[in-house]
C-alpha cells in the first residue's frame, strides 16, 4: 500500500510558550494531517536535549523532553494556574525557538506542577513509576547530581560518584530525595501527555514515526550508568568516539563526540542494553527510524581528542547477529533504516538481510549527469525524501547549493515549469516515486526558504530552532497536497463533488395579456416606453 506523512518535530508546533508541545496544537496538527490524506507523521528524537540543543545528543535515551510538556493541560489537570505561565517571556518569536530562555524559565513552571502532583499522586502514578524502574531511578538520579554540580559533565564529579560506588550511591539517594521525585514526576507529566496524543493520532489513522540515534551522548545517564557497555579506559575516558569521514557536508568528516559501543561485551550479554532500548522505542513510536544505520556495519572510529573526523578508521560492527536478536526477543520489527552516507557493499548486504527499507533522498539524486539515484530507480521498497532535517530545504538547496548543471538536470528530468512552481513539480517527482512510502518535511510543503533549515551538521549553532505558524497550515494546503498524495495513489481519491441540482422554477400566477407583453420588455425599454406617453 503506497502511502505518505509528513515530517515536522514537536518542537515546530505553533505555541504561545516558546516551544512547539504536547498540547492543543499536535492534535490540531494529526486533524491537518487527515485532512491532507497523509498516513504517518514523522518527528525527531522526543529524548531531553544537552548543550547544543540537539535531539541526538541527549542526557537520556530513554526519558522525554520536559520542554514538551503542554503547560495548558497542565492547568486543565488543576496542576497549574494560567497566571503561573502565561505572563512569562519566552523570548521566542512564533518562528523560532529560544532553548537558553526555556532553560532558565521552563523548570521553575514545571517544578510548580509536579508539587502538585507529588502531594496527590494519581492513581496510575506508582505503576508508572514501577513499568520504568529499569531507567527512571537512574536517570532521576543523574538530573538530580547534574543540578547540583550546576549542570557539568559528570566526568568532572567526585570520584565515587563517577564510578557508581554503592555507599556513595545510596547517600545521594538520600540527601536528593526530593530532587529525584521532581524528575521522575517530570517524566510522569511527559509520557501521559505523549501517550494521550499517540492515541489520538492512531484513532484517526495516523501512526507515527520516530528517530532513533545510534549513538548516546557522553554526558549521558546511559554511559555513566552502563560503563561496561561502551569503549572506555580505566578512568571511564572514551578512547574512540563516533562521526562519519569526510562528504558531501563537511570536508573534515563530522565528529560527533560520542562514544563507541563495545560490541564485544554487548554481544557477551545478549545485546540486554539494546533490547530494552528498542522495546522501549516501540512502546512509544509506531515506526521506528534508526539514524546512521550504516554503523551496525562498519562504524567510523576517530581516536579520542583528535580536532576533526579525518585521522579515523572504519571498525566492524554487529552485523545481523543484533538484528537476529532484537527479532527474537521483540517479534516483527517496523524499522526504517537511515542508509545515507558512505556505502560499502557489506552495508548493502546488511540492509537487505535485515528486511528494513531504507531512504530515498531527492537532493541526493542529482549530480548534473543520469544515475541510478534518480526518482524512477527508487525500489518500491524504501522511503522517500525530498531531504532530511539535515539537509536545506529545497528552496534553499536550489537557490543556495546547486549547481548550474544540477538546476538544469532538475528542471529537464521533473519539467518543472514556472505554471506548476518549481517546489511543487520537485515534490511532485518524490509522490510519483516507486517508493512505498513518501515523506516530505513541513518546511518543503510550505517552500519555505534556508530560514526553515533545521540543521546543519558540523555547524553547532542555530539548528533546531524554526517552526511552522498555524496560520500555514490551510484548508488550501491541506487540500493541494491530498490531492497530490492521491494523484500518485498514496491518499484515497478525493469524493467527486455532487453536481448541484437545478430547483423548479415557483409557480407564478397567471398575469393579464398586457402585464404579460410588458414583463417580456427589458427595463431601458420600459423607461423608454413611459418617455413616449
Amino acid at each position: 500500500m503506497r502511502a505518505s506523512g509528513i515530517l515536522l518535530h514537536i518542537s515546530s508546533l505553533p505555541s504561545p510558550h516558546g516551544i512547539g508541545t504536547m498540547g492543543a496544537a499536535a492534535k490540531d496538527f494529526v486533524d491537518f494531517l487527515v485532512k491532507a490524506g497523509q498516513a504517518y507523521w514523522q518527528i525527531l528524537p522526543v529524548c531531553p536535549t544537552s548543550y547544543g540543543d540537539s535531539p541526538y545528543q541527549s542526557f537520556s535515551t530513554f526519558a522525554g523532553n520536559p520542554y514538551f510538556i503542554d503547560l495548558d493541560l497542565l492547568a486543565k489537570a488543576g496542576l497549574l494556574q494560567p497566571e503561573e505561565y502565561e505572563s512569562i517571556d519566552w523570548e521566542s518569536t512564533p518562528g523560532c525557538v529560544n532553548y537558553g530562555a526555556l532553560y532558565q524559565k521552563r523548570y521553575a513552571v514545571l517544578h510548580k506542577a509536579c508539587a502538585r502532583l507529588l502531594a496527590a499522586p494519581p492513581a496510575d502514578y506508582a505503576d508508572f513509576l514501577a513499568k520504568n524502574a529499569f531507567w527512571l531511578p537512574d536517570y532521576a538520579l543523574f538530573m538530580a547530581l547534574k543540578d547540583a554540580h550546576n549542570g557539568v559533565c559528570w566526568q568532572q564529579w567526585e570520584e565515587p560518584l563517577r564510578r557508581r560506588e554503592p555507599e556513595t550511591l545510596a547517600a545521594a539517594r538520600a540527601k536528593y530525595a526530593a530532587d529525584i521525585d521532581f524528575w521522575q514526576a517530570v517524566q510522569y507529566l511527559f509520557y501521559t501527555q505523549w501517550h494521550d496524543l499517540k492515541a489520538y493520532a492512531n484513532a484517526q489513522g495516523i501512526e507515527i514515526i520516530g528517530d532513533l540515534p545510534i549513538y548516546v551522548a557522553e554526558d549521558s545517564v546511559d554511559v555513566w550508568s552502563c560503563p561496561q557497555e561502551f569503549q572506555l579506559d580505566e578512568n571511564l575516558v572514551p578512547t574512540e568516539v563516533a562521526g562519519c569521514p569526510p562528504d558531501g557536508f563537511s570536508a573534515t568528516g563530522q565528529l560527533w563526540g560520542n562514544p563507541l559501543f563495545d560490541w564485544d561485551a554487548m554481544a557477551a550479554n545478549g545485546y540486554a542494553w539494546w533490547v530494552r532500548r528498542v522495546r522501549h522505542a516501540l512502546s512509544i513510536y509506531d515506526i521506528l527510524r534508526i539514524d546512521h544505520f550504516r554503523g551496525f556495519d562498519t562504524y567510523w572510529a576517530i581516536p579520542a581528542g583528535d580536532e576533526n573526523a579525518r585521522g579515523g578508521k572504519w571498525e566492524q560492527g554487529p552485523g545481523m547477529d543484533l538484528f537476529r536478536t532484537l527479532h527474537n526477543a521483540l517479534g516483527e520489527l517496523p524499522i526504517v533504516a537511515e542508509d545515507l552516507g558512505e556505502m560499502f557493499d557489506s552495508v548493502r548486504v546488511l540492509l537487505a538481510e535485515s528486511g528494513f527499507p531504507g531512504m530515498k533522498v531527492l537532493q541526493f539524486s542529482l549530480n548534473g549527469t543520469d544515475s541510478l539515484d534518480l526518482p524512477h530507480n527508487y525500489p518500491a521498497h524504501c522511503v522517500a525524501y525530498p531531504g532530511t532535517h539535515d539537509n536545506n530545504t529545497l528552496r534553499g538547496w536550489l537557490e543556495n547549493e546547486t549547481t548550474p548543471a544540477q538546476r538544469k538536470q532538475a528542471k529537464a528530468y521533473f519539467a518543472l515549469t514556472e505554471q506548476e512552481g518549481e517546489i511543487t513539480g520537485l515534490l511532485r517527482g518524490v509522490l510519483a516515486s516507486p517508493a512505498e512510502l513518501a515523506i516530505v518535511t513541513m518546511a518543503d510543503w510550505l517552500e519555505k526558504g534556508s530560514e526553515a533549515r533545521m540543521n546543519t551538521p558540523g555547524n553547532p549553532a542555530g539548528n533546531w530552532q524554526w517552526r511552522v505558524a498555524a496560520k500555514d497550515l490551510t484548508p488550501a494546503l491541506a487540500r493541494k497536497i491530498y490531492e497530490m498524495s492521491a494523484r500518485y495513489f498514496r491518499a484515497e481519491p478525493l469524493p467527486e463533488a455532487e453536481p448541484k441540482k437545478e430547483k423548479a422554477p415557483a409557480p407564478q400566477p397567471k398575469a393579464k395579456a398586457a402585464d404579460a407583453k410588458e414583463e417580456k420588455t427589458t427595463a431601458p425599454a420600459k423607461k423608454a416606453a413611459k418617455s413616449a406617453k
